[in-house]
Parts: structure tokens; C-alpha cells; sequence
């Protein structure tokens, strides 16, 4: 008894889960698992849903883990509904195929294969899956189920995050870390009035202009292998009364950086103000956190799945750090090796994601590969 990937991934897609709605996901995969003998249970907080699944006993404890919220559709101009699949010249087309529902159905799919061929295997198999991945909040998904989890079960050994990795095709590139986000919201005060009386007023735009320069220049490091440089980009600046000839009281700058290990959040929170303070501005700065670096440093486990890759697809996938953020996060700080992989992410969050049909089988079978690698063979973990 198999479960075809593709149809479990169309029955995904049908879900209209826009964050932080599952959209009855949760269910289709509680209904699919428990079939297979998976304990599951959800644990839940808010308005966010998730679902714990295990099958097993002791170690090693495998852990697959997966959001199946998305973000909306977006402007016009998708060839087909985003929400409802459909397969068009050699593709699925829909919102969630490559962020990341295939992974979430394709994993299913080969733990569900993987128990009924060898039921008897010694360890345990878990998956997470969350509706609260691509929402700002976070608080109420992963960071939370795990609380609850790391306080009754035991830790898992290894975890594969199914984020879309990679990047031209399936199988190139493994994610085994990402660097740490900082947002801050940079306020400039300045003393608004008419633009005919410069005596009389204090241009906040005009005293951000060279701190905002300064920032743009910096080389904050010149990398940390396997970590890329370090980089700062303002997302938004906002200032004025609507008004031509009114010099505004205030000018309001966002902006992220994405930071590797040699950084803090705190060391970057300092040296920004300090560069405030040099530039003699009135100002305050609000700081959001949303993401610390993270790398699993022992090879064991990212080296066989490098394997089971090469196995299925004859590709010999490559080690990154780059990209955004994820739940890897906050993963990490609970099970010592984790890593990301799933299918190519070109056209995720856009206007007709998209994913070679071809490559959900193929993802599938990559999934139970290594778990037959991990469960299967002999090994130290290490």
C-alpha cells in the first residue's frame, strides 16, 4: 500500500491554507498517517494549528519538518486558479508546490512507504507540521509546539526542514545552516515647518542622509565560511506631510540585516547607534530579532542525505547557508543536526509557482532513502 505523492500534494494545494489557516490540511494528513499507525495530535495555540505525528519507539528519532501555510496569491496574472492544482506542459502549477507543500506531501508520502515495508524498524519517525511558517507572528507554530514537545519527548537526532533548497535543479543544493535576521525601525526627529524658513526647521531626511550612506557602505565582514557575508538593506524610508512645502517632524527608515556567527543581534544593536550617535541624531531605534544563525556542524547526517540524493538522482548536491530564514531556527536548538531540502525554490512566494511534476516522485523517493540510510544501516550518528 503506497500513497502517490502527487495526488496527496494536489489535495494540498486544494487547501486554501493562506497563513496562518491550515484550510483542513492538518486533517488530511492526521486522517493519511493514522491510517499508517502514526500517533498524532495537534497542539495548538491561537488561531495557529499543528500537528505532531510519531511512529515508533526509541532512538534514532527522525523528525520531518514542514509548514503547509502559504502566503497569498498575489497580484493577477496566474494561468491557473492558485488554489486549485493543475498539471500543464510536464508541471504542477499552484500555490504551496514548491513552498512548501510537495515537500510536506512527498515526506508523508515515503514515512508512510517506509512503515509498511519495514514495520518493525527499530527508532522512531515524527514529523511537525505547522500553519504559522510564513506569518510575521511565528510565536504560535513551531517556536511553540516545541516547547510543549521538548518537555515530554525525547530530542530528535536528525531533522530534515522540506524547505525549497534548491536552486536550478532537484537535488543541487542542501541547506545545513542559514544566517541570523535583525529588522530595526530607525526613527529620525527633526523640527517640521516651511520650506521657505531653513532657520526655522531641522530636516530629519537631510540629517538620516549621510548615517544612511554609511550604512550602505559597510563591509561588516567578509564572510565566515560556510556563511556569506554579512548585508544590510533598508526595506523603506518614510517621511512627509503630504504637503511640497512642508519640511516633515520625523523620518521613518526599516531595514534587515542578514548576519552570519561573528555577529550578535546585541553587537550589531550597538554599533548601529553608536554610528547614530556620531551623526549627532535624534533618534530611536526599535529592534526585531527574527532570526538567529544557525549550522549544524557535525557532517554525519548532511553527508547521507547527500548520498540518498546522489543515490535517486546520480547528483552530487552542494552544502549552503544562504537564502532566508525558516523554522531550522528554532529546530536546532532541540535536535544537533538539522538540515533543509526540497524542491527548486525560483518561484516560490511569485506569480505561477510552479514544479516539474517529474520531481515530486523523485523527492519522495530521496525521503525514503534516507530513511532506509538511517534506519537501515549501520552507524554511529556521528
Amino acid at each position: 500500500m503506497q500513497q502517490d505523492p502527487l495526488e496527496l500534494t494536489k489535495k494540498l494545494i486544494a487547501c486554501e491554507s493562506v497563513t496562518p489557516s491550515d484550510a483542513g490540511s492538518l486533517k488530511i494528513f492526521a486522517d493519511l498517517l493514522t491510517r499508517y499507525g502514526f500517533i498524532c495530535e495537534e497542539i495548538n495555540r491561537g488561531n495557529t494549528k499543528n500537528l505532531w505525528a510519531k511512529y515508533g519507539s526509541g532512538s534514532p528519532v527522525f523528525l520531518f519538518a514542514g509548514h503547509v501555510d502559504v502566503v497569498p496569491p498575489g497580484a493577477d496574472g496566474w494561468k491557473f486558479p492558485p488554489f486549485e492544482p493543475t498539471e500543464d506542459e510536464g508541471f504542477l502549477y499552484g500555490r504551496g508546490t514548491q513552498d512548501m507543500k510537495t515537500s510536506d506531501a512527498c515526506f508523508a508520502a515515503a514515512a508512510c512507504e517506509f512503515v509498511s515495508k519495514h514495520p518493525q524498524f527499530k527508532g522512531t519517525i515524527a514529523m511537525l507540521f505547522t500553519s504559522d511558517e510564513d506569518c510575521l507572528l511565528y510565536k504560535d507554530g513551531t517556536k511553540y509546539a516545541l516547547e510543549v514537545l521538548a518537555e515530554r519527548e525525547a530530542a530528535p537526532d536528525f531533522c530534515i526542514v522540506g524547505e525549497p533548497s534548491c536552486f536550478k535543479q532537484l537535488g543541487d543544493t542542501i541547506k545545513n545552516g542559514r544566517r541570523g535576521s535583525l529588522n530595526g525601525k530607525l526613527t529620525v526627529r527633526g523640527i517640521q515647518g516651511h520650506v521657505a524658513y531653513p532657520e526655522k526647521v531641522k530636516n530629519p531626511i537631510h540629517s538620516a542622509a549621510p548615517l544612511l550612506a554609511e550604512l550602505s557602505q559597510t563591509v561588516w565582514d567578509e564572510g565566515l565560511p560556510p556563511f556569506p557575508a554579512t548585508s544590510f538593506q533598508i526595506s523603506n524610508i518614510h517621511a512627509g506631510t503630504g504637503a511640497v512645502n512642508v519640511v516633515p517632524g520625523e523620518c521613518i527608515i526599516t531595514f534587515n540585516i542578514r548576519y552570519n556567527p561573528k555577529h550578535t543581534a546585541a553587537s550589531l544593536e550597538k554599533q548601529i547607534e553608536d554610528m547614530c550617535r556620531k551623526h549627532d541624531l535624534d533618534f530611536k531605534i526599535e529592534w526585531q530579532e527574527s532570526a538567529s544563525p544557525f549550522f549544524s556542524e557535525k557532517p554525519y547526517f548532511r553527508n547521507e542525505l547527500a548520498r540518498a540524493v546522489q543515490d535517486v538522482t546520480g547528483i552530487k548536491p552542494e552544502f549552503s547557508t544562504s537564502g532566508g530564514t525558516s523554522d531550522g531556527r528554532f529546530i536546532r536548538q532541540w535536535c544537533p543536526q538539522v538540515v533543509e531540502f526540497g524542491p527548486v525554490n525560483d518561484r516560490i512566494h511569485k506569480v505561477n509557482e510552479r514544479i516539474p511534476t517529474k520531481d515530486i516522485a523523485c523527492l519522495s523517493k530521496i525521503y525514503f532513502r534516507i530513511l532506509e540510510r538511517i534506519f537501515l544501516s549501520e552507524h554511529d550518528g556521528n
